[in-house]
């Protein structure tokens, strides 16, 4: 969705849409990262306005989607419902940028240059910032087992299991004279 600079009001204005997140798809398809899978579209619920030149956006983003779990490597649907937020403000001549550190006020701002707001490639950096660092079926998914690969939510195995965490192990070979 496109929004022209000019129609941007002064008082807060709310709509609601279907984004395309389509793209998504084709660029984790294309890295090895493919943990998540996107709908056509998610539900967009957006209230925006202009103060002075900055613009300010805020809203949520609704759907769902696919992922992988991190501990039993099964798929698994989930629901995103994420509120977001950014400004936007006059992005500075070529001429005039600087290297220059940037702030902790700065950190939600993004520019724009152009007479028209493209919303979307802001709405899939909200999507890909709501996706969880280690999505997970369910909070206690019990994994896979270390040894023989079985999925421990479906079915026991017959290992032995493991003395302590196998990341110390090489510690428990340590001789230490006293």
């Amino acid at each position: 969705m496109k929004i022209s600079i000019d129609e941007i009001p002064q008082t807060p204005k709310e709509i609601a849409f279907s984004e395309s997140v389509e793209e998504l798809n084709k660029i984790y398809s294309q890295s090895s990262n493919r943990e998540f899978g996107f709908p056509a579209s998610l539900e967009v619920e957006l209230r925006y306005y202009r103060a002075a030149a900055d613009l300010f956006f805020d809203g949520r983003i609704c759907g769902e989607l696919r992922a992988v779990c991190g501990r039993c490597a099964e798929d698994y649907l989930f629901r995103m419902d994420q509120p977001f937020e950014f400004v936007l403000i006059p992005g500075p001549a070529k001429a005039e940028r600087k290297a220059e550190e940037l702030h902790r006020d700065d950190l939600g701002l993004s520019y724009y240059s152009e007479d028209e707001i493209d919303l979307a490639p802001l709405i899939a950096e909200q999507v890909i910032l709501a996706l969880p660092t280690q999505p997970l079926c369910a909070e206690n998914c019990r994994g896979l087992c270390a040894s023989c690969g079985t999925n421990l939510n479906r079915e026991s195995c017959s290992c032995a299991s493991p003395k302590g965490d196998p990341r110390m192990a090489v510690f428990r070979t340590l001789k230490v004279g006293r």
